[in-house]
């Protein structure tokens, strides 16, 4: 199959490369700086320069495409705000999906998207799939609640640094997911007929809150953690002083993101049968324990490594 995958280069886009390369379709990367997509045509993507928000650039990279998987966002340091990439690139790509006949889109949103108005994330994810269902398009939207990936940055690393890891608010539990499991989601629903014009949740075996996952990076890294608690009034303030500036925007509308892992509504769903529509097993979904245990065991081997060559220099050094 000739598919499009927006937002390639992200932690998430990339793995829909790798896993759709794999099982041998003909895959194409939008990308506005190929430069800095060089490692999706190693791996035998073929890149095509183009701007969600420059809709003149899409019809073309559009043509021939039966199908689009959909999975890029703004991030925090653009320099576009999320209502250009996540509202106005999104109208752009799926009109132009139409135009062109792409005759499936594949959409990844936000679980629980319509319950968080106040939220700009949220509230565009939602109008987003509000808009896909009603253009026409045959669409399956994807809802996952958080990447396995993003808490080796806010636990795991800050923990082995004996530096503080902060958490907001209550901790809201949440059903991480490894980004290469959610990938095979997305592959698998190109196949599967049933998955047309519906959506689904994709989320983790189990909700994790912040201070258990905390006790399991200290378990596994044999290090005790440094806590600091950061409460909403102070989040709400940061995110007020950053709407001052223009190049705060993007970073105040994703700390009204983080107000909804600050709360106490767990993030999770009942994923029964979504892996039988699917053809997955469960079985070979990776848990947390097991994401989190891999790294350790990677980066606490490396440690011992860098240790051991110091101590073979600083020998080295004494016998001369």
């Amino acid at each position: 199959m000739k598919l499009l995958v927006v937002g390639a280069t992200g932690t998430l886009g990339r793995q829909i490369v790798r896993q759709a390369l794999d099982e041998g379709h003909q895959v194409y990367c939008l990308v506005r700086k190929p430069r800095k997509a060089t490692f999706l045509k190693e791996w035998g993507a073929e890149l095509i320069e183009g701007d969600l928000c420059d809709a003149e650039t899409l019809s073309p990279a559009l043509s021939g495409i039966e199908t689009v998987i959909d999975a890029a966002t703004a991030r925090a340091t653009d320099s576009l705000s999320i209502r250009q990439v996540d509202w106005d690139g999104k109208v752009n790509l799926i009109q132009a999906a139409k135009a062109e006949g792409v005759q499936r889109y594949i959409f990844f949103s936000i679980l629980n998207a319509e319950e968080f108005p106040h939220v700009p994330l949220m509230e565009i994810k939602h109008c987003t799939e509000r808009f896909l269902k009603e253009s026409g398009l045959n669409y399956t939207i994807l809802r996952p609640c958080g990447f396995m990936q993003g808490l080796i940055g806010q636990y795991a690393i800050p923990i082995l640094d004996n530096q503080v890891v902060w958490v907001t608010g209550f901790g809201t539990p949440v059903a991480y997911m490894d980004t290469i499991d959610i990938a095979k989601f997305a592959v698998r629903a190109l196949t599967v007929p049933e998955t047309e014009n519906k959506t689904f949740p994709v989320v983790g075996t189990r909700a994790w809150g912040a201070y258990e996952i905390i006790r399991l990076c200290e378990r596994l890294s044999g290090k005790t953690a440094k806590t600091a608690k950061l409460e909403l009034p102070v989040l709400r303030f940061v995110r007020r002083v950053a709407r001052f500036f223009q190049w705060g925007w993007n970073i105040a509308d994703r700390l009204a993101f983080a107000e909804v892992i600050a709360g106490s509504k767990t993030l999770d769903a009942d994923m029964d049968e979504v892996y039988p529509v699917f053809g997955l097993d469960p079985k070979d979904t990776t848990t947390l324990e097991e994401y989190l245990q891999e790294y350790f065991s990677r980066i606490m081997k490396k440690l011992k490594e860098i240790g051991y060559e110091k101590e073979k220099q600083r020998k080295k050094k004494t016998k001369s």
